[in-house]
């Protein structure tokens, strides 16, 4: 019984640790291995620097059915390689896009954002974080809409 346990604990095991290995992104290893994301007292004269120009946008009303999509335009302010691990949504209904290759210092880049309004109604509130080798490693951007049906 203690053999039949244990094997199903490294199933599961090596289930959970190949689900977190299945990002795309190329770049997804290299938060971990920049030194200056990785040391416990970054210095910030080197750090990169996200800054998005608005974390928030207001598509206002719109008609069910329709897709939108808004991009946040960001810039690298730092002094070192911004990289973007990851981009994830709060909801499947939306859904970012992202560079995947460094953004170099002083240059600009956007991330997308387009929401699905099928099977929505009312104001709706959604958000994406962004995972970057940065201090703080997050962000988070949001959108709304007002989301309505067509009368009859």
């Amino acid at each position: 019984m203690k053999n039949l346990l244990g094997l199903i604990f490294l199933i599961v095991a090596a289930f959970a640790v190949s689900c977190g290995n299945s990002n795309n992104n190329p770049n997804a290893g290299e938060l971990v291995k920049n030194p200056v994301s990785l040391s416990g007292n970054p210095d910030a004269a080197i750090m990169p620097v996200i800054e998005f120009d608005h974390s928030f946008h207001d598509f206002g009303r719109v008609l069910a059915g329709e897709k939108i999509s808004y991009s946040f335009k960001f810039r690298n302010k730092g002094k070192s390689d911004l990289l973007i691990t990851k981009v994830s949504a709060s909801c499947g209904c939306t859904v970012p896009e992202w560079p995947k290759t460094p953004i170099a210092p002083g240059e600009e880049g956007y991330i997308t954002v387009t929401f699905n309004t099928a099977g929505r109604k009312g104001i709706q509130h959604k958000s994406v974080t962004v995972l970057a080798n940065t201090n703080p490693n997050t962000t988070v951007l949001n959108i709304q809409a007002e989301v309505y049906q067509p009368e009859n």
